[in-house]
């Protein structure tokens, strides 16, 4: 079994690499091909990754390269996780939407739309070339803004799913303060990507999230940084992310006051790299829990071996609508629990969203078709028009210097412009 892991070259991959040597049976990796343009990097992560999978006895070879050709040639799943104009450009996507007195973030607001910009047409050539080269592979898409991302995959008919780490790190959080196994709990995780609820998490039948906010909503609404009252008045929990929504004036004085995001996670990126030309480690290091991204490997490596053993079990991901929420177009993309088999992934159903969540999905499900069209067809009164439906936005003149910025800040990135 062939993997190719384009963004090889990215201080997650060991997090991933030492997945595929813990969980072998599971997802038993022949052949691990990493791919990046940056060949500094990929030598540092390359040869870390021999190391773990060595260290663990796992009998798979480790090869990498540039040429994105020849490495996703015959593989069997590619999994995507790069980021187009690096750190430096989530720099940007942080700080210039500040001046509108808008959150600034990687995934969502202007700051998640300048990085769809960037990454679609990216993203759909990399995929055109994985069907030249392995037509029957299957495309895992852990790129940001995921929900975006998988839609123009699906779009342009190419086998993929998407994928992010919210639904699984929520379900080891709640079985560590449940003392039970992470197996045991099912989440009902609902909405759209970076934008989801945990309406109830059963556990041997039983739906113990009012136990669960009862007893520990005060470790829940920390690891939030949402007051306890969210949890308490509205009965879920909303993902990290709803806090863009929820408490947005109050983020965004706290963004303009501390170092921005992008520049801790660089920070952390030169330790990490600096640790990973260390010959003796032959393991992740602790620091790399720190740079996000907890039980990705987890998440990948289960994924991957539903789609490519047919195993239809359910898992939390990024598939078509197509009817499961019936307010939306079939064609928008839903983070929700799927069946996943040798066909994909197929929703399973959901109960009817209370219309508090559902207006919200709508309004950024609205959002998310015109940023596509931007990103598929250019132009700034797409962007504009974006902008103007993003529920974080929605206001003509922020708006209209919002797209003024992300055009200045993102020249080189659009074709377009």
């Amino acid at each position: 079994m062939k993997l190719a892991v384009v963004g090889g070259g990215s201080t997650y991959t060991p997090e991933l690499v030492d997945g595929f040597a813990r969980l072998h049976d599971t997802l038993p990796v022949t052949e691990l091909v990493l791919i990046d343009p940056d060949e500094e990097r990929l030598e540092l992560v390359g040869a870390l990754a021999r190391r773990i999978l060595a260290r663990q006895g796992h009998p798979g070879r480790v090869t990498w390269t540039a040429d994105l050709d020849a490495g996703v040639d015959g593989a069997d799943a590619v999994l995507l996780q790069l980021r187009v104009g690096g750190q430096a450009a989530r720099q940007q996507d942080e700080t210039w939407p500040l001046e509108c007195g808008c959150v600034g973030q990687e995934t969502t607001g202007a700051g998640g739309l300048a990085k769809a910009l960037r990454t679609v047409p990216v993203v759909l050539d990399i995929a055109e070339r994985v069907r030249r080269r392995s037509p029957d592979a299957w495309i895992v898409d852990f790129t940001n803004p995921v929900g975006i991302v998988t839609r123009a995959l699906l779009a342009a008919g190419h086998r993929a799913v998407g994928l992010c780490n919210v639904a699984i790190g929520f379900q080891r959080k709640f079985a560590r303060l449940l003392g039970v196994a992470p197996e045991e709990v099912a989440l009902e995780h609902v909405g759209l990507n970076h934008l989801t609820w945990e309406r109830s998490v059963t556990v041997g039948g039983e739906d113990v999230l009012p136990r669960l906010i009862a007893e520990h909503g005060d470790a829940v609404a920390a690891d939030l940084r949402m007051p306890r009252s969210v949890l308490d008045r509205l009965g879920v929990v909303p993902s990290y992310y709803l806090r863009y929504f929820y408490g947005h004036d109050e983020v965004v004085r706290e963004l303009r006051t501390k170092p921005s995001r992008a520049a801790e996670v660089a920070a952390m990126e030169r330790k990490l790299l600096s640790l990973y030309a260390d010959p003796a480690l032959d393991e992740k290091p602790a620091l790399l829990a720190k740079r996000g991204g907890a039980f990705y490997s987890e998440a990948a490596v289960a994924l991957t071996a539903s789609l490519l053993r047919d195993t239809g079990d359910v898992q939390v991901v990024n598939a078509l609508n197509d009817g499961t929420l019936p307010f939306l177009p079939d064609d928008a993309v839903i983070e929700v629990p799927a069946a996943v088999d040798a066909r994909g992934a197929h929703p399973l159903p959901v109960r009817p969203l209370e219309p508090l969540y559902a207006g919200l999905v709508a309004n950024v499900t609205a959002y998310e078709h015109l940023a596509l069209e931007a990103a598929l067809e250019g132009g700034r009164d797409r962007v504009f028009r974006a902008l103007l439906a993003h529920p974080l936005v929605g206001q003509f003149d922020h708006a209209d210097r919002l797209t003024d910025a992300l055009v200045a800040h993102n020249r080189e990135h659009l074709a377009w412009a």
